[in-house]
């Protein structure tokens, strides 16, 4: 194996931990986790949702976390190019939320979600976001009976490693 070939797996691999830490940042409410995942000047896109600087989405997200009674993002594929310091990849995902409707009931809101992303190895040698997409292939809301959520996040007691600190990445 020559050392070009190490070096795109090594950067495959710490862009597949960044795909993973920004489910982890979203589904567990960790917002400065979030800010370390994107460039100073990356912009992030969800659709009809949000479309703008990196930080003012994960702004939008701190607002939006009180009233997330669950966010579970499931990553299945990731398939990532990487050229030098600069990479592309396509995330598949799937994407369960459930939040209050307004009338004292809850929604849950199901999606089947491309990430389409593009990266930059930064000056500190890691990977971060430098532009998000995020399409919608299949979305589904309605009704919910139950939240599922555990206010007693039992991840960050039980896992000790740094990598699952919160606010911290690797």
């Amino acid at each position: 194996m020559n050392t070009d070939t190490l070096e795109t797996l090594i950067a495959k691999e710490q862009i597949r931990d960044l795909a993973l830490l920004y489910s982890r940042g979203v589904d567990r409410q960790d917002a400065k986790l979030l800010r370390d995942l994107y460039t100073d000047d990356a912009t992030d896109t969800h659709g009809d949702t949000f479309d703008g600087s990196a930080s003012d989405y994960v702004d939008f997200l701190e607002q939006a976390f009180p009233h997330l009674q669950y966010s579970g993002h499931h990553i299945c594929n990731h398939l990532i190019s990487v050229d030098d310091d600069r990479g592309e990849g396509e995330v598949y995902a799937l994407a369960y939320h459930i939040f209050p409707d307004g009338q004292g009931g809850q929604i849950e809101d199901f999606m089947c979600v491309r990430y389409l992303d593009h990266y930059r190895k930064c000056e500190d040698g890691r990977w971060r976001f430098a532009k998000r997409v995020v399409t919608y292939d299949l979305r589904k809301q309605g009704p919910v009976a139950a939240s599922l959520r555990d206010p007693e996040e039992p991840s960050f007691a039980l896992l000790q490693s740094r990598l699952f600190a919160r606010g911290k990445r690797g």
